[in-house]
Order: C-alpha cells, then sequence, then structure tokens
C-alpha cells in the first residue's frame, strides 16, 4: 500500500510544473531512441551538412557541444536538467504554497536547471567524443571540431589529410581550393560535408572564432534595433491615439 501511495505521489510530482515539460521533452526522446533502435531513425537527426545554416546543430556548435550527435547532446541535457528539476521540486518547492506563483517561479527554476546541467552535459560529451569518433556513419557530427593538419597534400588529389585535435587517431580529409595552400600543423575547423568525396570543408580556426564573435555582436544589435523600433512604433501609436482623443 505505501508502495502504491509511493508510485501515485510520483506520478502526481511529474505532472506537477515544470516537471511535466521533462516528462513529455523526456517521453519523446524515448520513442526516438526507439526508433533509432529499430532503424526507424537515424542517430543524426537534426544534423545538417553545413554549419552555415541557423540550424539547431549550428547552434549547439555555437555553444560548445561539438563531436556528439545533437541528439545525445539534448538527451543529455534533458535528463541532467530533468534531475535537478526533480531534486528542487522535491526538496524546496512541494514543501511551498505557491499559488499563481508557481509558473513565473517554475520558469526561473527552468532557467537555471540548463544553465546548470550545461558545463555538466558538455564535460560527459568530452568524455563520449572517442566513441563517436570511431564511427565512420556519423560524418556530420564533426562539424565544429578543430582538425590539425598532418600532410597538406595527401594521397587524394585536391584533398589534404588532418587529425581531430581531440582525438588524433581520427584522421578526416579537408578539401582544398586551387588557389589555397595549406601548411603541417595549421589549425582548422570544420564547417561543411562533402558528400561525394567524403571530405569537409575548413576555416583557419580563429577565422571561425572571429566570424562567430561577430555573429553573436551581429544578432546583439539587431535585437537592440528591433527593440528601439518597437518602442518607436508603440509611443507613435499612443501619441496618434492621444492626438486622435484630443481632435474628437
Amino acid at each position: 500500500m505505501q508502495a502504491m501511495m509511493s508510485t501515485d505521489a510520483l506520478l502526481q510530482l511529474m505532472l506537477t510544473f515544470p516537471l511535466v515539460l521533462f516528462s513529455l521533452l523526456i517521453g519523446l526522446l524515448g520513442v526516438y531512441w526507439l526508433l533509432v533502435l529499430v532503424r526507424l531513425a537515424p542517430v543524426e537527426l537534426f544534423e545538417r551538412d553545413s554549419l552555415r545554416d541557423d540550424t539547431l546543430a549550428s547552434a549547439m556548435v555555437s555553444l560548445g557541444f561539438v563531436g556528439v550527435p545533437v541528439s545525445v547532446t539534448l538527451t543529455l541535457l534533458a535528463v541532467v536538467a530533468g534531475a535537478l528539476t526533480l531534486a528542487v521540486e522535491v526538496l524546496v518547492l512541494q514543501h511551498l504554497n505557491l499559488g499563481m506563483f508557481r509558473a513565473p517561479l517554475g520558469i526561473v527554476v527552468l532557467w537555471a536547471a540548463f544553465a546548470l546541467a550545461s558545463p555538466v552535459v558538455a564535460i560527459i560529451c568530452r568524455g563520449l567524443q572517442h566513441y563517436f569518433h570511431r564511427s565512420s556513419s556519423l560524418p556530420r557530427s564533426l562539424l565544429g571540431e578543430c582538425a590539425v593538419v598532418k600532410k597538406p597534400e595527401g594521397e587524394k588529389p585536391g584533398l589534404a589529410e588532418a587529425a581531430l585535435e581531440s582525438d588524433a587517431d581520427r584522421r578526416v580529409w579537408l578539401r582544398v581550393k586551387a588557389d589555397q595552400a595549406l601548411y603541417a600543423g595549421e589549425r582548422r575547423v570544420l564547417v561543411k560535408y562533402l558528400r561525394d568525396r567524403d571530405a569537409y570543408r575548413s576555416v583557419p580556426e580563429q577565422d571561425f572564432l572571429d566570424a562567430r564573435t561577430r555573429l553573436v555582436k551581429l544578432r546583439l544589435v539587431e535585437r537592440h534595433h528591433r527593440r528601439k523600433e518597437s518602442g518607436s512604433s508603440h509611443s507613435d501609436s499612443n501619441h496618434n491615439g492621444n492626438g486622435a482623443a484630443s481632435s474628437a
């Protein structure tokens, strides 16, 4: 009877906000991994051939999650953040009479859980990189990784041989343009997977970091301008409304 009550209490707890969001998310991820096991869904579900577009994969790379499929990273984030949220709910929230304040407080807990989970998951992902590097069927999950040029002129024409910085045993081929010259020891970031040649386009590491910094700054400026335009239009609307009222 006690076990039944504990099960009912746990079920009720998992259906409260914000834990209910993790219940749904982990449930969906469980179905997804079941489809992966029966080979009805790919592990590289969210990866694309290039980091150029604003996709979930490129966003995860910008956050530092590289070398591991996005689906794995999302699963780890959901599990770790969900465990932290469950701990907060059991130890604190369920003992408080929050009423209408549960929703805003729950949002704060969600943000804090993911913020705390991110560095933990990053460490776990670094530990898993070696395992995924061994799989040649996951080439797009390498995008965003840094590679060190070993042979500027490899055995394949137009391709240079390089090794991943995080795993020297994992070799990759880099596309070399006609007007481009690579040198041994050069650090380059993989930015696009070329299916037809099983190789990667790459850029110098510093150029990649500079471009990412400019992109972040550009997005911040765009948000600032949108807020100013929104505030200006709101002010004009109020001004027009007051003018109309005065004319009436």
